[in-house]
């Protein structure tokens, strides 16, 4: 008797296995767990928890510091995304412009995006050395008499935001320059040339060439940014005391979901109604922007057809 032979697109599936088991184990679980303990009292040092419907959630949004800790990812990600974007679209602009011819692009585009290279914690001690009471900052100011005495910076809270900002936009900067660059190269000359036969200007082809153009590009760099302003954390939890001081000035969704979680009882299921809300608006607004930027031209053709 024969056996059937495996047909050799069978062999794909081993392949792409250890991908969709991961994803499974450590991506898929960890969200549907979350989901679930936001529900229930558990804590770090109960052996058994309840299930406690909306509880949490209530809290959450009865509490002041949660609508802080809201608003304040918010502003951080909106005051360092805005220049990232515009800073990055004029950079990308220049390095692919046939017209200017700058030298030394590949230089300059890993100049910028060595900063994305470094451990967010080293640059926060970076920072905060900087920018301590004692720190070189400080001394320079007070030396130079640009200021009679020393400041806390790090105690000021437009100081602390404004630090956050700069550092959120000086680590990625870099990287939405080269993802832009490559949406950039992958128009054809031609296009941009037969613009030119018919009499266009330079920001004519950047706005009706460019822009329509990579525009997919521009929306992934719009929601990985907006995920990833989300859940920022890092850089405000070390640059000061942890808990977003001054004022709560600082303070972010995961900072807070931090502090849930550290709590004297470490109430796992408070800490996870902050996870779930965060996860649940920047779900929303990922698919507001896709339907928002989404190619209604082609959405007309398919209706049409």
């Amino acid at each position: 008797m024969n056996r059937p032979k495996k047909s050799r697109f069978n062999y794909g599936y081993y392949f792409v296995a250890p991908f969709v088991v991961g994803f499974l184990l450590f991506g898929l679980y960890p969200v549907y767990n979350t989901i679930a303990l936001s529900f229930t009292d558990t804590t770090l040092m109960s052996a058994k928890s309840n299930f406690v419907g909306l509880a949490n959630f209530k809290r959450l949004f009865a509490d002041s510091v949660f609508m802080t800790a809201v608003k304040n990812t918010w502003l951080l990600w909106v005051l360092n995304f805005i220049p990232q974007l515009g800073i990055a679209m004029l950079l990308s602009v220049w390095f692919t412009s046939t017209r200017l011819k700058l030298k030394a692009v590949g230089v300059w585009r890993m100049l910028f995006y060595l900063p994305n290279l470094l451990m967010p914690a080293a640059i926060a001690a970076l920072f905060f050395s900087l920018f301590s009471f004692y720190g070189p900052v400080n001394q320079f100011m007070v030396r130079a008499g640009f200021i009679p005495e020393a400041i806390d910076y790090l105690r000021n809270p437009t100081v602390a935001r404004a630090l956050v900002v700069f550092i959120q936009w000086w680590m990625w900067f870099g990287q939405t320059t080269i993802i832009l660059m490559a949406g950039m190269t992958s128009i054809s000359v031609q296009v941009y040339e037969a613009a030119l036969v018919d009499g266009a200007t330079s920001f004519q082809m950047f706005r009706y060439i460019t822009l329509p153009l990579i525009k997919p590009v521009t929306i992934y760099i719009l929601v990985t940014s907006l995920v990833g302003g989300m859940q920022m954390f890092d850089i405000p939890m070390l640059l000061t005391d942890g808990r977003g001081s001054p004022a709560n000035s600082i303070l972010t969704n995961n900072i807070l979901m931090y502090m849930k979680f550290r709590s004297s009882k470490g109430h796992i299921g408070a800490a996870a109604s902050v996870g779930v809300l965060v996860f649940i608006m920047t779900t929303i607004c990922s698919l507001l922007i896709f339907y928002l930027l989404r190619d209604k031209d082609a959405n007309l053709e398919e209706a049409e057809d």
